[in-house]
């Protein structure tokens, strides 16, 4: 049986998924897209054990990011995971939406990552799947080994990612999920960004906007 355990948060004003993933019995952690109830994750940390390593973005809009500062204040500089695409919406509040909904936020940093980009963390690696649509520079985090997705706002359970933003294009999304994330295995494991989780191949079948 797998050691492998991702805890899923459902964080912030429009109900984003923070994925928490460690290994069980390991004393590391990546975060995915925190969103912004830090304290939250802080607390599971410290029921879970564990301390993360680095922070993994699945793109830059604002639900998705808001937390970061507040991890690394409390656990200390580490990489924050970006693809060079959405630099820009990380760096820039009007870009990344948050404010639309906030008083605006931005993180300065960011660590590029590109398709096709393995990162090794937590004795695990996560492969980078370019699939720009959301947003430019939108990836996905597939771990091979495990047979998980971590999908972002490209590909929901039987929805997508809207497309109605700056940077985004339906057209560029739609190619994503069909070029690069339906060669995927089907019984693959999909964690979205928002709503419940799914398989490729449930997707192949029964997702509309596809």
């Amino acid at each position: 049986m797998s050691d492998f355990r991702i805890k899923t948060y459902v964080l912030g004003g429009v109900s984003t998924n923070c994925y928490l993933v460690f290994r069980e019995g390991e004393k590391t952690a990546v975060i995915i897209d925190p969103a912004d109830n830090a304290d939250y994750l802080k607390n599971k940390c410290r029921e879970f054990g564990v301390k993360p390593e680095a922070v993994l973005l699945t793109h830059a809009h604002f639900d998705h990011i808001m937390g970061i500062d507040k991890v690394i204040d409390r656990y200390g500089e580490m990489p924050v995971y970006v693809e060079e695409s959405d630099l820009e919406l990380l760096h820039t509040p009007s870009m990344n939406e948050s404010t639309v909904y906030t008083n605006g936020y931005s993180y300065p940093g960011g660590d590029v990552i590109h398709d096709g980009d393995v990162l090794h963390l937590i004795g695990e690696d996560f492969r980078v799947i370019h699939t720009p649509g959301h947003t430019q520079g939108g990836v996905c985090y597939y771990v091979e080994k495990e047979g998980v997705l971590f999908s972002g706002d490209t590909l929901f359970c039987c929805s997508v990612g809207r497309s109605d933003f700056a940077t985004s294009s339906t057209s560029a999304l739609i190619r994503s999920i069909k070029e690069k994330l339906f060669l995927l295995p089907d019984e693959t494991k999909v964690f979205p960004g928002h709503m419940g989780a799914t398989t490729i191949g449930n997707e192949k079948v029964n997702n509309p906007y596809v």
